[in-house]
């Protein structure tokens, strides 16, 4: 029944290696960084097979032994998207959010997708870590960025997600029907006002509760609250609902349906690729392989291979993970 949807066994695709050394790790990756050229095979292969908390251990050996910054010797001795990758993999996942949130909302261009991907599937705590990280890293307030660099109803809708509010484990049945027509009704109306009103209900209410309401809504009008809302808002307003509502129903489809966009509709757009694949490897990588596979025809291991090359191609999918099974 319903508890089955919310506890879904999910799992990445990244685990703590066995057998970890951070010491000779750090010697290793010392000899890859500082020969005449730089073994960038040797650094996939640590990199990408060490679990977050182990690489942070990695680069303390290597602080310790070298004197050096293993992120800055990483930036100084790749290029392009293979060096995204391998730098996105040292920082610690609220660091990581707040990077690409801070670039998101400091580049020369507002980039609105990686704001709705990160806000509109983040928990409470990830939220909380992710602000603290932003404050530390970028001596600003992630709240006063968001207001500052977005506007209107997309904005009202950022600020709320970047609260980290939202009611947690908490449902109740008998007021999921009125949510569901309250909804219905914005849609319908579609006034500034009914528009805060949809984002809040988005925004506030519990998964659980929202899960009851999404089917209240589909009883009541017939429709799926998705198509509902593309049919009434447009903008990115329109596909941060949507993506909230999406992340609701399940993370791993949301995530799959991103990356397939991604590479598909953008041209292998790498920033989006990059970010998922990092962010979500020790959190349900392996389940977002799966829902790709079963939604687009495709594996995931196979659309990246089509379309990236050289150590790029092969930290991508070693991240990724695939075996050639799933080719």
């Amino acid at each position: 029944g319903l508890c089955g949807i919310y506890f879904r066994e999910t799992q990445g695709t990244i685990f703590p290696a066995p057998n970890f050394n951070p010491i000779m790790d750090a010697q290793v990756l010392g000899g890859a960084l500082q020969g005449i050229s730089c073994e960038k095979d040797v650094l996939i292969d640590i990199l990408t097979q060490r679990c977050n908390s182990q690489r942070l251990m990695i680069a303390e050996a290597y602080r310790d032994m070298y004197g050096r910054d293993l992120i800055t010797d990483l930036k100084e001795n790749l290029s392009h998207h293979f060096k995204e990758v391998m730098v996105g993999l040292m920082y610690p996942p609220a660091s990581y959010d707040a990077h690409e949130l801070w670039h998101a909302l400091k580049g020369v261009d507002t980039e609105e997708n990686c704001l709705i991907d990160i806000l509109a599937s983040r928990s409470n705590m990830e939220i909380f870590q992710m602000k603290e990280a932003y404050l530390m890293q970028y001596n600003n307030d992630l709240q006063q960025d968001i207001d500052s660099e977005t506007s209107g109803h997309f904005r009202d809708t950022l600020m709320n997600l970047a609260q980290g509010t939202r009611m947690e484990g908490y449902a109740d049945p008998s007021s999921a029907a009125q949510d569901a027509m309250i909804l219905w009704e914005a849609c319908q109306r579609k006034t500034g006002e009914h528009k805060n009103i949809l984002q809040m209900i988005l925004c506030n209410k519990s998964y659980q509760q929202l899960w009851m309401v999404f089917q209240e809504f589909q009883n009541i009008s017939g429709q799926d609250l998705v198509d509902a809302i593309n049919e009434c808002y447009d903008g990115y307003f329109q596909e941060l609902l949507v993506a909230i509502v999406l992340c609701v129903r399940d993370k791993p489809s949301y995530f799959a349906y991103r990356l397939y966009n991604a590479i598909h509709e953008f041209g292998f757009h790498n920033k989006t690729v990059i970010r998922i694949l990092i962010a979500r490897s020790e959190i349900d990588l392996m389940n977002i392989r799966q829902r790709y596979k079963e939604k687009y025809g495709k594996s995931l291991f196979h659309d990246i291979k089509h379309f990236a090359s050289g150590h790029y191609e092969s930290a991508l999918l070693a991240i990724c993970a695939g075996d050639a099974e799933d080719y």
